[in-house]
């Protein structure tokens, strides 16, 4: 048989994703880290909620918002799932192969030019990096079922030809993509309870290690700069900022609120406050999005203080007030 899968009964046609990833976010797709690994844990019918806390963490890094990743070590602790870094020494489908063979899957970096779920942005259009889960392989077929992004795909013919280089002239300046295994083979399956119990725990330890001060006034400062260079550049370059600027406080502080009121679902008490102010961060930072988009396209000077600043104070109250209100709910132990 040609085909091996670690899930061979999913269907890119009939999957259902998770709720994360509903029509109803603000932020259906967030980054390709956090997205695939929502999709992945949904899959075997984990609980994505409980490894949230980290996003409570992101900080302004001076260029970007924090790429906000869940950390291997929390998987593992609150789903038995272990991740490895793979050394692809050989073609990366030779890889693929033998560990979806043995029930593991591959999350491997890959170009968005070659993905169709990305019709209408990269795909065929722009050679783009991203990150995927392969589960299902058919080399004769020529057919590839993974993860990416809000959903599970597949994709075929030239496109999964590209995609794995196959048949791709031997070329030494190429460096192999980033890739890790993931074992799924000693998954544990956790009460609500127990799970509420551990992720409890995560957020009194990610709310310690959040920014000392708001970093929502080192974003203001940078801003003033990279608008200037956005309306130089264009419309590429902005989307680019944004997706690594303002895309990543939205979408982190959406998941913030959603964990928030799954932990309230589930017996915690008085989180309503800082899940609102989270929810305001999210929607204010889709307005600031469209608005600088509209600045750069205008290319005409822009009244920084006056167009902006009344958005970076709501932005500012909100991480602030809901920060302030965790502290109070989950103070740190002496």
């Amino acid at each position: 048989m040609s085909r091996v899968a670690v899930w061979p009964h999913l269907d890119p046609a009939t999957y259902q994703r998770h709720e994360l990833h509903g029509e109803a976010r603000a932020w259906i797709e967030k980054n390709c880290y956090i997205d695939i690994w929502i999709e992945v844990l949904h899959a075997q019918g984990l609980d994505p909620m409980a490894m949230l806390p980290f996003t409570l963490a992101i900080d302004f890094e001076g260029d970007q918002w924090t790429f906000f990743k869940p950390p291997l070590r929390e998987l593992w602790m609150l789903y038995g799932i272990d991740v490895q870094e793979l050394n692809v020494w050989r073609p990366l489908v030779e890889h693929a192969v033998r560990h979806v063979r043995d029930g593991k899957l591959i999350s491997t970096e890959a170009d968005a030019f070659y993905l169709p779920d990305t019709a209408g942005t990269d795909y065929r259009q722009q050679h783009t990096k991203t990150t995927i889960v392969i589960q299902d392989v058919d080399i004769e077929r020529k057919r590839l079922g993974y993860f990416h992004n809000a959903s599970y795909y597949g994709v075929d013919g030239e496109d999964f030809d590209r995609l794995l280089r196959i048949g791709a002239p031997a070329d030494p300046t190429f460096m192999p993509l980033f890739a890790e295994v993931i074992r799924v083979d000693r998954v544990v399956r956790r009460t609500p309870s127990e799970l509420v119990a551990m992720s409890r725990e995560l957020l009194r330890f990610h709310l310690a290690r959040r920014p000392r001060t708001n970093p929502i006034a080192r974003f203001r400062q940078q801003f003033t700069e990279d608008l200037a260079r956005a309306q130089g550049e264009g419309l590429g370059f902005y989307h680019a900022w944004a997706f690594a600027t303002v895309r990543q406080l939205g979408a982190a502080f959406e998941l913030a609120a959603l964990y928030l009121r799954w932990l309230e679902r589930h017996g915690e008490r008085n989180l309503a406050t800082a899940a609102e102010a989270f929810d305001t961060i999210s929607t204010t930072a889709k307005a600031f999005i469209l608005k600088g988009a509209r600045a750069v396209n205008s290319k005409r000077p822009v009244d920084v203080g006056a167009t902006f600043d009344g958005i970076f104070a709501e932005l500012a109250a909100a991480w602030s007030r809901g920060i302030e209100h965790l502290d109070a709910c989950y103070p740190e132990r002496g």
